[in-house]
């Protein structure tokens, strides 16, 4: 991807956007630029998908994962990672943070944004998919995105259009969800920098759409 990446990028958006996903392949594109690189997971709220579902990927690529230690066990309860302090506090890591969906989660953000917004070596990015059907419109979108600012205290600096059907998305379904992600756009004043789709996707929308950005699904653990 041609992003250019800030010390710190923020993920977050309605559960089930994909952003854990999402932040699991940044993590990798991240670590062709830079060596030290970490992921943290924050999403405290939803288990189902973890970026510890990818540790093996992680660690063999030499990137750090900070995570709950309860995070794919049975007694997954909410507990923020002790070392995420790190993240800060470490100017020589390049770092993604994958937030919790919704106001809810976006709460533990909360406790490290003073830091990162004095740095001012962020983004905090919005993950958006016009298929889950609380975000199905511009403004419900809004919505969610102005609940996750004031739960997290910081606000976005950019969109990511991940707008799917998981593995029955179509070629037609991404360019169906640009009318949307542009609207968000236009309102908020916030560039898109990324459209994500599917690894095999990525050669017919190549061309077609601008800041393409290819993933490869993370396997769920079970």
């Amino acid at each position: 991807m041609g992003y250019d990446y800030k010390r710190i990028t923020l993920l977050s958006g309605h559960y089930g956007s994909g952003k854990t996903n999402i932040a699991v392949n940044m993590a990798f594109d991240m670590k062709k630029k830079s060596p030290n690189v970490t992921i943290a997971d924050l999403d405290i709220v939803n288990p189902y998908f973890r970026t510890k579902d990818s540790q093996k990927e992680l660690q063999d690529a030499g990137i750090k994962l900070i995570c709950s230690e309860y995070a794919n066990t049975n007694v997954d309860i909410p507990a923020l990672p002790q070392d995420m302090y790190s993240v800060i506090d470490d100017k020589t890591q390049m770092a993604v943070i994958d937030i919790g969906g919704d106001d809810r989660g976006a709460l533990a953000l909360g406790r490290y944004s003073k830091g990162i917004v004095e740095e001012n070596d962020y983004d905090m990015l919005l993950v958006i998919n016009r298929f889950r059907p609380l975000t199905r419109d511009a403004k419900d979108t809004l919505g969610v995105m102005r609940e996750i600012e004031n739960a997290g205290k910081i606000k976005f600096t950019g969109i990511v259009n991940n707008s799917n059907l998981g593995e029955e998305t179509t070629a037609d379904d991404v360019l169906g969800s640009l009318k949307y992600a542009s609207e968000i756009s236009e309102i908020t004043g916030l560039p898109i920098v990324a459209t994500c789709v599917m690894e095999e996707l990525f050669d017919e929308l190549f061309g077609k759409i601008e800041n393409l950005f290819a993933l490869k699904l993370q396997k769920k653990i079970i």
